[in-house]
């Protein structure tokens, strides 16, 4: 079981506000077919909603998950579309035709390697993409919007984490002149994801080894999927417009003692029946992560594992203009990109280009 890799009692719901939030309402769930996105649509299928939109640009996840829900809740009104939050107007279609009320946004380009090779798809697909969701949805008037975030957009020093910053910054920015409530949910790793470290730690253990890991002193918060959702079902019931919210996920995680933990569960002994390798830090990537910068700028919840994280206000003015100016680079596939972003995004730190390799170790 995943959830024996974690060294804390996994946090289960309060379903009270959840349902109230849920519950015969128009819901519409941007990369639904992902792993966040699909375990969103199964809990929210749960509570009943008045119907179920599942918006997403893979029809393969997008077709499966359709054909567990009808088999699961033949009763859901469930409509399953395909389309990119690029698309504008294919967004701004689906919010005319079926006005969803409650928007959970985890439509994204996740991968920190990749993106750091391809930043103009980040801008795109992340910071376009929410732009175009969250303007959808001040435009037809929804309750609330949830944007899915991450603990690399604190501090970034990696393209994927810096557009997620940005787009926390669209939604404040939103939530300072809409009716709508805007919100982020803000997590570490989730154990068990497309492309996290567990299953390629699974898959490198039945393959008989090595395992792979960065640096031995790598550190990373991690949570399990059904919990990431739970947190971002339960802040969608306490959203009051502008809020970043952040889970209380314990301590951090050390990669190595990580691999090894899987490999005594699998029967084995790490170091001798399977080889433990340091390959050294992926560009962009860092020795450990950060929820929040000031744990003093936290405000609690009524859910003890749930708090507020105190914003400034956005400059709306200087966002839009910078807005503007990475879109159009985006588009012109600028070899400026990583610079643009720190223009808008100053915290962003870019690495030097420098060997980060270590000495393998058996």
């Amino acid at each position: 079981m995943i959830e024996n890799l974690l060294d804390r009692q996994t946090i289960h719901p309060e379903t009270a506000g959840m349902m109230a939030c849920i519950t015969h309402r128009r819901i519409l769930v941007t990369g639904g077919g992902g792993s966040i996105g699909s375990e969103l649509c199964r809990q929210i299928a749960g509570y009943h909603p008045k119907q179920l939109i599942i918006f997403d640009i893979y029809e393969n996840n997008a077709y499966e998950l359709q054909m567990e829900l009808q088999f699961r809740y033949p009763k859901l009104d469930l409509i399953v579309l395909i389309g990119s939050v690029r698309d504008e107007k294919r967004v701004m279609t689906i919010f005319r035709k079926y006005r969803p009320e409650i928007i959970f946004h985890a439509a994204a380009h996740k991968h920190v390697p990749l993106m750091e090779t391809s930043p103009g798809e980040a801008v795109k697909n992340n910071i376009i993409g929410t732009f175009h969701i969250a303007s959808a949805s001040d435009k037809y008037h929804a309750s609330k919007m949830i944007l899915i975030s991450t603990d690399k957009a604190v501090r970034p020093t990696n393209v994927m984490g810096a557009s997620k910053r940005i787009c926390e910054m669209i939604i404040q920015e939103f939530s300072q002149k809409s009716r709508t409530d805007y919100a982020a949910v803000r997590f570490g790793n989730v154990m068990g994801s497309n492309g996290s470290v567990i299953p390629l730690f699974e898959k490198q253990i039945a393959h008989g080894g090595p395992v792979t890991v960065t640096h031995p002193d790598m550190t990373r918060y991690f949570m399990t999927i059904p919990e990431a959702v739970t947190l971002v079902l339960q802040a969608a019931a306490f959203a009051k417009g502008g809020e970043i919210f952040i889970l209380d996920m314990g301590e951090p995680v050390h990669i190595l003692e990580l691999a090894k933990k899987m490999i005594r569960l699998a029967g084995l002994i790490p170091g001798q029946d399977i080889p433990i390798v340091f390959t050294g830090l992926r560009p962009g990537e860092k020795l450990y992560e950060e929820l929040v910068i000031d744990k003093r700028h936290l405000n609690r919840t009524s859910n003890d594992k749930i708090f507020i994280c105190q914003q400034e206000p956005i400059d709306i003015f200087q966002l839009k203009s910078k807005m503007k100016l990475l879109y159009h680079a985006a588009k012109e596939e600028s070899s400026d990109m990583k610079w643009l972003l720190k223009e808008l995004l100053p915290e962003y730190h870019i690495p030097e280009k420098e060997d980060t390799q270590i000495p393998l170790n058996g």
